[in-house]
């Protein structure tokens, strides 16, 4: 791999952090988080994923391939749906990672391990992502924010690196996918999982199907709306998406985009979840927006 200042900088700060714990999705940015730190740390590191009613079980399966592949020490935490996020609140996300860290934390204390961190990037301070501030309370360190690399380099340095994430879609959990203040459900997430695996299998690579009640709304790569416009190919969907468990099936002819339901998100709403050490052009952030 060709030298480059800011992965030299990335391993330099891994190092200075002792025993690790990491918090693994199995996406672009921890599985390129994960090599960089095995490189440094070794047997000092073990990934951690979080197994909720949230997360679809492929992700979960892909995740343990990956850790597999690479030959960290892995764990996978149980995480039950909170109270507080029940009807799906704009600070979801802050409450969602407060809890959710607070677990891997424990974990991490109970194992004699110094640090956790995460795959946040610099790029994700542009969109409205409150988790940010829930990552900061509990000290967990962003090491590929902090080293200023993007999504797009990391994308470039993993295929450098031969990881088979290096071109892998942006995902984010199934909350994303349901509107705020809505009741979140069980049924819902399992629809849900089903109707974007189906259009995985499809060839649908960027695919989110947002949950309105019994209304799925699709959103596909911008580039692929026109493979829709096929009458088979509409009756097959609408019809399997209908056997899933949904009512009606629509396509958001905007096409897919990361976080549309923050679109619903009114300016103030966005300016109240700046925390102190914000700047004004950047917006707490921790997770993918969906």
């Amino acid at each position: 791999m060709n030298p480059n200042p800011k992965y030299e900088a990335l391993l330099s700060d891994l190092k200075s952090l002792g025993r690790v714990v990491l918090a693994f999705s199995g996406g672009v940015d921890s599985t390129f988080l994960l090599r960089a730190a095995r490189e440094v740390l070794g047997d000092n590191l073990k990934a951690v994923t979080i197994l909720s009613p949230y997360i679809p079980k492929w992700e979960i399966e892909e995740a343990k391939q990956l850790v597999a592949e690479l030959g960290v020490a892995y764990e996978i935490i149980e995480a039950p749906l909170i109270d507080s996020i029940r009807f799906n609140p704009e600070d979801r996300c802050y409450l969602c990672k407060t809890a959710v860290f607070s677990l891997i934390k424990e974990n991490a204390a109970r194992g004699g391990y110094d640090t956790v961190i995460d795959g946040t990037n610099f790029d994700d301070i542009q969109d409205y992502r409150p988790g940010l501030r829930a990552l900061g309370e509990l000290g967990v360190k962003s090491p590929l924010r902090e080293a200023g690399l993007t999504k797009a380099e990391i994308r470039a340095l993993s295929k450098e690196l031969g990881l088979p994430t290096w071109d892998k879609p942006p995902y984010a959990c199934l909350l994303t996918r349901i509107p705020y203040g809505s009741e979140l459900k069980a049924e819902d997430f399992e629809k849900i999982e089903r109707a974007e695996t189906f259009m995985m299998s499809l060839g649908f690579r960027a695919i989110r199907v947002r949950c309105h009640g019994d209304l799925a709304r699709l959103e596909v790569a911008r580039e692929d709306r026109s493979r829709l416009f096929d009458e088979a190919l509409m009756d097959r969907i609408s019809a399997k998406l209908k056997e899933f468990g949904f009512r009606y099936v629509s396509l958001d002819l905007a096409g897919y985009r990361t976080g549309s339901l923050n679109e619903a998100i009114g300016a103030a709403s966005r300016a109240n979840s700046e925390t102190p050490a914000s700047s004004a052009n950047s917006k707490n952030s921790a997770e993918a927006a969906g």
